[in-house]
């Protein structure tokens, strides 16, 4: 006990006075002791103060830091202003403020506990549930095996009504690119149903230092705060989960700066398997629903200034025959044709369209495509030999080159439902796989310039059937047959027959 005492003695001295560990620190108010435990405070089921809390100024998205102090140690919210302090003892923050302003209820953000100062007690109240829910909100096994099952409204603390995974999500400032991909995944059940559960990754050990679980963990949160039916706004901030992007990708990805969805999903997904353990041997959630495999051939090319006779003599040797390799992949890059340049009689640019079954023609084993390397080039040619539960698109819309990066705009035109991929697999995995037929659940839209433009963002809302377009913090239903106007860059399809998650052990 006097060693726990100096330990919390010098913890006290380095956070200037401010008190580190309140919970366990009576000395304001003298506890009653029986038979070695702590009595409750008599005033701990009568606060006076408690229909001061003002909830509609809560908002507990942003990062959990004193607004004086910046420190995250020992962080309080008063339940009167909303505003972070810290500590809680006579020369703390959060004791000042109570004084000063007369707010006498707060929260511990750590440990879920409420205190009405400056007299220093805790309060136990059956009627501040509804604070902490929103807080950490949890989902029981019965809760999520309901969620694709209903389309039930809830009613927001503000009054707006909203359906839980259907919500807003905040532009900070430039990170709608951000948005639209975790929007996305938060509607793919077996991913949502594995985060919206801590218990599934909480005993996932990562080596001493490593800071990318902690993307696994805002994640985790920010999925909870999707899916809460209770929440206050029926909207959330991303801010948490943001921050944690920007730490974890070194700062390649920016809350300030625009980038592209398409890298960030690129990155994230790539992440996120790393950081939950997965391998290329070992699985992970992100492994079970979206991993398919492929075979690539790959043929070298001769150099283009060589002369005849010294390309068909390099043609028959071995260096230059035709490669199989096999290899995995998490989403498939789709390639647009060339947009060309018409214009009609008034002088406008038409847009050209084209059919999804042309452009996943790249799938099919026969059609060859030219790669350029620095030295070198290659033909390859691509067939398909696994379906994952979940196939992601990726729609190339952007060539990046020194000067600029230019964009296609071609329509590429596709049913919402029943697109058949069997045709693209090899003859082995045509017998091996059973259901090949797919319809779509997210699509990504880019709008305007390559640089400056804005993304939104069409999901299936499975319990109601409904679409949902959404941009930020706007949310709007959308006809199936609108969704196909747009210029769709990322697209998630779900196969049909997939489980939905509910059961995430057993593999998606």
């Amino acid at each position: 006990m006097l060693a726990w005492l100096s330990v919390t003695m010098v913890s006290l001295k380095r956070e200037r006075e401010v008190e580190v560990d309140d919970d366990d620190n009576e000395d304001r108010v003298p506890a009653k002791m029986g038979r070695g435990r702590v009595l409750e405070d008599r005033r701990s089921r009568h606060c006076p103060y408690l229909d001061t809390i003002n909830r509609s100024v809560l908002d507990f998205d942003f990062e959990k830091l004193c607004s004086i102090s910046l420190s995250h140690i020992n962080v309080y919210a008063c339940l009167i202003c909303g505003k972070y302090f810290q500590g809680r003892g006579l020369k703390s923050h959060a004791y000042t403020h109570s004084v000063q302003f007369t707010h006498h209820v707060f929260l511990n953000l750590h440990t879920l506990k409420f205190y009405c100062l400056p007299d220093n007690y805790e309060i136990i109240d059956s009627s501040l549930e509804d604070i902490t829910y929103v807080l950490k909100p949890t989902f029981t096994k019965q809760h999520i095996a309901g969620l694709d099952k209903q389309g039930k409204l809830y009613r927001a603390y503000d009054g707006t009504t909203y359906l839980p995974g259907i919500v807003g999500l905040n532009n900070i400032k430039a990170n709608d690119y951000a948005n639209v991909v975790l929007q996305a995944f938060s509607n793919v059940p077996p991913l949502r149903n594995y985060f919206l559960e801590e218990e599934n990754y909480r005993g996932i050990r990562r080596p001493p230092g490593d800071i990318m679980f902690l993307l696994v963990q805002r994640f985790g949160e920010l999925m909870r705060k999707l899916w809460n039916p209770r929440n206050f706004k029926a909207h959330v901030s991303p801010h948490e989960m943001l921050q944690a992007v920007v730490l974890c990708s070194k700062k390649n990805f920016q809350i300030t700066k625009q980038g592209d969805a398409v890298d960030f999903m690129t990155w994230f997904l790539n992440a996120l398997h790393g950081a939950l353990g997965g391998t290329k041997k070992k699985s992970s959630i992100i492994a079970k629903a979206f991993q398919g495999s492929m075979r690539i051939f790959s043929k070298k090319l001769p150099h283009p200034d060589l002369t005849p006779e010294e390309k068909e003599a390099l043609l028959v040797t071995e260096e230059y025959q035709e490669q199989m390799s096999e290899s995995t992949f998490l989403f498939l890059t789709l390639d647009l044709p060339t947009a060309p340049l018409y214009k009609d009689e008034k002088e406008q640019l038409i847009i050209p369209q084209v059919p999804l079954f042309n452009i996943l023609g790249k799938f099919n084993g026969n059609t060859e495509k030219e790669y350029k390397t620095y030295k070198e080039n290659f033909l390859k040619r691509f067939q398909l030999t696994k379906l994952p539960p979940y196939l992601v698109f990726c729609i190339k819309r952007f060539t990046k080159n020194n000067f600029f990066v230019e964009k296609n705009p071609t329509i590429v035109n596709f049913p919402i439902t029943n697109v058949d991929l069997r045709e693209y697999l090899t003859e082995e995995a045509q017998v091996t796989e059973k259901n090949t037929t797919y319809d779509l659940v997210a699509n990504v839209v880019h709008d305007g310039k390559p640089t400056e433009g804005a993304y939104r963002i069409h999901v299936l809302h499975h319990g109601t059937g409904k679409w949902y377009e959404m941009q930020d913090l706007q949310v709007t239903d959308i006809l199936p047959q609108m969704i196909t106007l747009s210029e769709a860059y990322i697209q998630i399809w779900k196969r049909q027959g997939s489980d939905n998650g509910t059961n995430h052990h057993t593999g998606v």
